[in-house]
């Protein structure tokens, strides 16, 4: 049954013609239509018409090579210019292609065009542009499809593949083609038993040869798709024709090397598979038809380089290509044979040995597939393989298909990957990364609070809801058990779901945990990464617990050193007030805030333009915001300013009470001497729906990492889980930023272990010595390591690597006295503690330490 035809469009706004999309019309697979749009620009103008006696398509290409060229004159119409072209030209083009004529005859019709059309007839260079369309979609499926056919060869000539392994030197100048294809290869070749064993040239030469096939293929793609493309610019008729023929047959000369290669070492490939073919018939077959069609290539390529017409040499290229597809399909058929059990008779010994051989994971899947469309035995089978491994016909597109499948599913030859947006920490790293940590416990502890843990997915319906336009932003897990899931975005909503359960009144607590964020990940943005929470639930003094968590949050940032910062501080009710005077209706309270949320990125008529474009507010309502939301400065000076006589702040319910605990929270500010850290920012708006209170924002000066803390006052959040509601307030620090702010400022020298002293036993197998001493250091709680080798320089790169500041030297003196050297090796000192006793060593050390 034959296959259903696509339609491919041509003509339209920013449409693109590829190689693929020429190849499908040129092998009648696919129908034309021209974009309406393409129709509306054909002039409706009467034009003066110039007769030509034809299409100016070269005699002698193939039925394919002329739909080609039409395809490619069709569309360099549609892209010349509209006021020059008309309708019954691309009509006329657009009929002979839809024809199901698939041995049409152009003949030598009088053709009547415009000015501008002629132009487009003999400069487009179509016919080559279109043979070259060809050449590369088939070129580009051979390049896919080839190395799978190779693999099966190194399995049935039982080649040695190892040489695979040394292609890639690690330093970055090796050949990335041919390092390429020999992971691919190794991938196909995946645990096979049956290679390895056999130097084989032919096999060695595959990753070279096809790597460099690669490389000439990308350059075709590329000159092909910016030929397509581009239209035809007027001037003296023939003044472009050379310079386009030139560049691409420049390009095509170098395929057409590259397919030669590529073609002679696939039928000595062949030629060595087909020898071991057992059936004689059809060893006999496949060796004929191998030499037949390796004599055509050779001298169909010496014919195709005497040709001085770039179209011709196009054309006879075109036919190399072909021959060498039915040389790859014999490799493949002969490989077949072989590993499908059809060689030469063997002895019993190697008949077992073939037996027990395994194939690679690839290549026994393409075996299998091969297999499965085989509906005859034999001589037969040599044509059905290579009908299978023919571009034009309808089952090499399952074949291409399922060797893609193989090749980019498979990655065990891959170097591993780290999922986007997150990473790993090593040594170096670590050692900040627990100091960090210390640093934050010991603060949070200080202020009374004791830790928690949560489970790092919560219930989806638990999450859902809770955090406003970025609630997007939360991963899914899949449903186990008939529960919806999904992985934490923040600590804050799981704290507040633990004190609902538990039914707690008041608790002060901190957690240090990773929280998930299915962001686009950047500079300082991650989709794993630490969060260090402080909340505070309960009731308590007027903005007491408000005061303490920004207190707390100065706290942190002073000590963990990382420079210069601010605290942007607002009150949601005031943000609300402001939304409220400004005339913005209450429904789209929170959806505005998010987009006020954005000024710190954004400038405001970027902003303005989606409050109202997406959001619907009236320019007018915009404006106001936008007078508001540029007002920040010292707390006490805004709010002063805010308060002031006439203030419409004062005449809003929502915006004079939060002024009034803004006051009283500024005051507690200034006498805990933290007020100089804080920025009154009306433009602060935090984008989570939970917040009803206080907010605020830490963002380190000169760094371009976003905000490294925020927080705010949650006063309903608990209630949406329980019966009862219980107000809350809480910080989050965003440690991953803060670590990115130590490395590039280089704050610190970091040393990958705490290790204090090396015990250097310079003796070999003295391990019983070196097992005393350092358990001697490990009892008096000193941080210790042991080597035990006679090479010294071994002892002294250790400690130096390390940055160990005391060594215990223990060498053939040492040990025949009884005593140890002490040595301290920190660059600039030479302080060094002979013949020290064993007994007291422990001792001397401390008084140093």
């Amino acid at each position: 049954m034959a296959a259903e035809r696509t339609t491919i469009t041509l003509g339209g706004k920013g449409s693109s013609f590829s190689s693929s999309s020429v190849y499908k019309i040129a092998s009648g697979v696919a129908t034309v239509r021209i974009d309406s749009s393409a129709i509306e620009r054909f002039s409706t103008k009467p034009l003066p018409l110039i007769k030509r006696a034809s299409f100016g398509i070269p005699q002698g290409l193939t039925t394919e090579e002329t739909r080609a060229s039409l395809a490619v004159l069709l569309n360099k119409l549609l892209l010349s210019n509209s006021g020059s072209v008309r309708s019954v030209l691309p009509v006329k083009i657009l009929e002979i292609l839809n024809s199901k004529d698939e041995t049409f005859e152009l003949g030598e019709e009088v053709v009547e065009v415009t000015e501008g059309e002629n132009v487009v007839l003999e400069k487009s260079c179509a016919s080559l542009v279109g043979v070259c369309s060809v050449i590369d979609h088939k070129s580009t499926a051979l390049s896919q499809i080839v190395d799978s056919v190779a693999a099966l060869s190194c399995e049935a000539a039982k080649g040695d593949v190892s040489s695979f392994n040394s292609l890639d030197s690690g330093d970055g100048f090796g050949y990335k083609d041919a390092i390429s294809v020999a992971g691919d290869l190794k991938v196909l070749l995946n645990g096979s038993k049956a290679v390895g064993k056999v130097e084989v040239e032919e096999v060695s030469k595959i990753p070279r040869i096809h790597g460099k096939f690669r490389e000439v293929v990308r350059g075709v793609h590329s000159d092909a798709r910016v030929e397509l493309n581009s239209g035809v610019k007027g001037g003296k008729t023939g003044s472009g024709n050379s310079a386009v023929g030139e560049a691409l047959g420049t390009t095509l000369l170098g395929l057409s090397m590259s397919v030669k290669s590529l073609g002679e070492c696939s039928f000595l490939r062949g030629k060595l598979c087909a020898e071991s073919i057992g059936d004689e018939s059809v060893r006999k077959v496949v060796l004929e038809k191998s030499c037949v069609e390796y004599e055509k290539l050779k001298s169909g390529y010496k014919s195709a380089l005497v040709e001085e017409d770039q179209c011709r040499f196009a054309h006879k290229f075109n036919e190399c290509l072909g021959i060498v597809w039915r040389i790859v399909g014999l490799e493949a058929a002969a490989a077949f044979f072989v590993l499908s059990g059809g060689d030469k008779e063997e002895s019993k010994s190697d008949k077992k040995k073939k037996k027990n051989a395994v194939l690679g994971k690839g290549t026994s899947v393409v075996i299998q597939f091969i297999k499965e469309r085989l509906v005859s035995d034999g001589v037969d089978q040599v044509e059905q393989i290579l009908s299978l491994y023919n571009p034009e016909s309808h089952g090499f597109d399952y074949l291409l298909a399922k060797v893609k499948e193989i090749v980019e599913s498979n990655e065990n030859r891959r170097l591993p990957k780290l999922p986007k947006g997150t990473r790993d920490f090593a040594k170096e790293q670590m050692i900040v990364r627990e100091k960090a940590f210390s640093i934050i416990q010991n603060v949070f502890k200080k202020h009374g609070a004791t830790a928690l843990d949560t489970p790092v997915f919560e219930l989806r319906e638990t999450l859902m809801g809770k955090y406003g336009e970025d609630s997007k932003l939360i991963y899914d897990i899949a449903d186990q058990g008939g529960e919806l899931c999904s992985l934490r975005y923040d600590l804050t909503v799981p704290f507040a779901r633990y004190v609902a359960m538990n039914g707690i009144a008041s608790f002060k607590r901190y957690q240090i945990a990773k929280v998930y964020r299915r962001d686009n990940p950047s500079k300082g943005r991650y989709r794993e990464f630490y969060q260090c929470d402080f909340d505070i639930a309960g009731l308590s003094e007027p903005m007491g617990p408000d005061f303490e968590v920004v207190k707390i949050l100065t706290e942190l940032l002073d000590k963990l050193e990382i420079g210069d910062y601010v605290v942007k501080l607002n009150h949601r009710k005031l943000l609300d007030g402001m939304l409220e005077i400004c005339g913005v209706p209450a429904e789209k309270f929170r959806t505005i805030c998010s987009s006020i949320d954005k000024l710190d990125k954004q400038t405001f008529e970027q902003v303005k333009k989606e409050m109202v474009e997406e959001k619907g507010l009236s320019p007018e309502i915009a404006d106001r915001i936008g007078g508001f939301v540029k007002e920040k400065g010292a707390p006490m000076e805004l709010l002063t300013k805010l308060r002031q006589e006439g203030s419409e702040f004062l005449a809003n319910t929502s915006s004079k009470e939060a002024l009034d605990e803004l006051s009283i929270m500024f005051e507690a500010l200034e006498r805990s001497k933290c007020s100089h850290r804080i920025v009154f920012d009306l433009s602060l708006a935090r984008g989570l729906d939970y917040y009803t209170g206080v907010i605020f924002e830490a963002v380190c000066i000169g760094a371009e990492v976003g905000s490294i803390a925020a927080g705010g006052r949650y006063d309903n959040l608990i209630g949406m889980f329980g019966s009862k509601q219980v107000p809350a307030v809480g910080m989050s620090l965003g440690i991953e930023r803060v670590f990115n702010i130590m490395e590039e400022q280089q704050k610190q020298a970091v040393r990958a272990t705490e290790t204090q002293v090396l015990v250097s036993v310079m003796e070999d197998n003295k391990l019983g010595e070196a097992a005393e001493l350092a358990s001697m250091l490990w009892e008096a709680d000193i941080n210790a390591e042991y080597l035990v080798t006679k090479r010294q320089t071994k002892h002294f790169d250790r400690a130096k690597s390390s940055g160990i500041p005391w060594m215990v030297v223990v060498g053939k003196n040492e040990l025949s006295g009884g005593v140890v050297t002490l040595k301290k090796v920190v660059e600039g000192s030479k302080e060094e503690v002979k013949d020290v006793p064993r007994d007291s060593f422990v001792a001397e050390l401390l008084k140093r330490l």
